[in-house]
């Protein structure tokens, strides 16, 4: 709402930042209110349908994030290493467009996700011992043959959790070998600060899934399972606000301006 209220927010980069708190705010209220039933209850009931859902939606939001998170680290590396270039390639268009495109490939993948789990039998005891309705708690229920759709979804992890990992970190060998080339150390600490959030939420997001994903699960315990996946349901949604919005002058001066008008209006 900011975002759209203020002109001096106008640019890419808050652009791609609404996108994300909108992401966010999908996703805690996909699983923050069934796992807060859960603790409060200990024991709670959803429906097979209900529990799908769930999951598609988790998936369709880390999936974006990912590609977001991807897109961002474009942006910054066409405003540190092509600044003169930066207005004419990052246009509003573009910007919608890769929005836009990352929406459409996190839907797709996990549409396929989903539809290999709905083509498994469940005929045992239904209960799922976690937070809310992941896939390893779901394929554990099937009583059916599950390496494929395993093999399946390990796959869809290299376009939607390695390509786009791989690009961020193509991005930034380019962002430090520009930043190096600044003679001032300011200079190169300004170009720094300016990839410095983006760069703190990329460790934490891809620091967690990678951990609760690419792991074996032979080296974890439920206990541990279920931290981790607090970690990036949960913590990562929380504390971007605070690494993004609250650390940012623009931000914090145009909540200033916004209370200022507000007070003079009344």
């Amino acid at each position: 709402m900011l975002v759209n209220y203020s002109k001096t927010l106008h640019s890419p980069m808050y652009f791609f930042l609404s996108q994300l708190s909108i992401s966010d705010i999908i996703l805690t209220t996909d699983i923050a209110p069934n796992m807060l039933n859960i603790v409060l209850h200990e024991r709670t009931s959803v429906s097979f349908s209900g529990c799908i859902v769930q999951y598609y939606v988790y998936g369709t939001t880390e999936g974006f994030e990912c590609f977001l998170l991807t897109v961002m680290s474009y942006d910054r590396y066409l405003a540190i290493c092509s600044p003169l270039h930066y207005s004419s390639i990052m246009k509003q268009t573009l910007c919608i467009k890769l929005v836009l495109a990352s929406w459409i490939f996190s839907c797709s993948m996990g549409l396929i996700s989903i539809l290999e789990i709905c083509q498994l039998e469940f005929c045992g005891p239904n209960v799922i011992d976690y937070l809310f309705c992941d896939f390893n708690p779901l394929v554990e229920l099937s009583c059916s043959d599950t390496s494929r759709v395993q093999m399946e979804t390990t796959l869809l992890c290299v376009p939607v959790l390695i390509l786009p990992f791989l690009g961020i970190v193509v991005s930034y060998i380019y962002i430090v070998l520009t930043i190096m080339k600044i003679s001032s150390f300011s200079g190169r600490l300004k170009s720094f600060s300016t990839c410095s959030s983006h760069l703190t939420v990329v460790f934490i997001f891809y620091g967690t899934l990678i951990a609760a994903y690419l792991i074996p699960k032979e080296g974890q315990s439920r206990t541990t399972s279920k931290m981790m996946s607090l970690l990036y349901t949960v913590f990562t949604p929380f504390v971007n606000p605070f690494i993004y919005s609250l650390r940012n002058k623009d931000i914090k001066d145009s909540l200033k301006t916004l209370y200022i008008n507000k007070r003079l209006f009344i």
